[in-house]
C-alpha cells in the first residue's frame, strides 16, 4: 500500500491516473499533456508501474497504458479501514459511495 500512496503523492502521476481513466494512451499522448521531459515522464511511468497502478503493453515501439482501478481500489478501502471506516456495510453501500466519491461517515467510538 505504501507504493500506491507514493505514487499518488505526486501530482503529474494523479493527472496521469486522471487521463487514463478516460482510456488507454500511449506514452507519447500522455507525455503532450505535461511540460517536463521524456526521461521525467518515463520515471512517473516507472513508479505508477511499480505501484501496480498501470500496466504497460507494447505494440512495436509504441507502449500504451492503461489503469488498474482495481489496485487503486483495494488501497483505498485498505485505507479506509485503517482509519475506521465501515467498509462491510449492508449491500456493499460503503463499497458503492466510495467508488462514486460520497463521502463516507466514520465508525462510531465504541465505549
Amino acid at each position: 500500500m505504501n507504493s500506491v500512496f507514493k505514487a499518488l503523492s505526486d501530482p503529474t502521476r494523479r493527472r496521469v491516473l486522471q487521463l487514463l481513466r478516460k482510456r488507454p494512451m500511449s506514452a507519447g499522448e500522455l507525455s503532450d499533456h505535461f511540460a517536463v521531459s521524456k526521461p521525467t515522464m518515463s520515471a512517473h511511468f516507472a513508479v505508477l508501474q511499480n505501484a501496480g497502478l498501470i500496466e504497460a503493453e507494447k505494440n512495436g515501439r509504441t507502449i500504451v497504458y492503461r489503469l488498474k482501478m482495481s489496485v487503486l481500489e483495494d488501497a483505498l478501502l485498505g485505507f479506509a479501514q485503517t482509519v475506521g471506516w465501515d467498509m462491510k456495510a449492508k449491500g456493499g453501500a460503503r463499497r458503492a459511495a466510495l467508488k462514486g466519491g460520497k463521502r463516507l461517515r466514520p465508525l462510531k467510538e465504541e465505549g
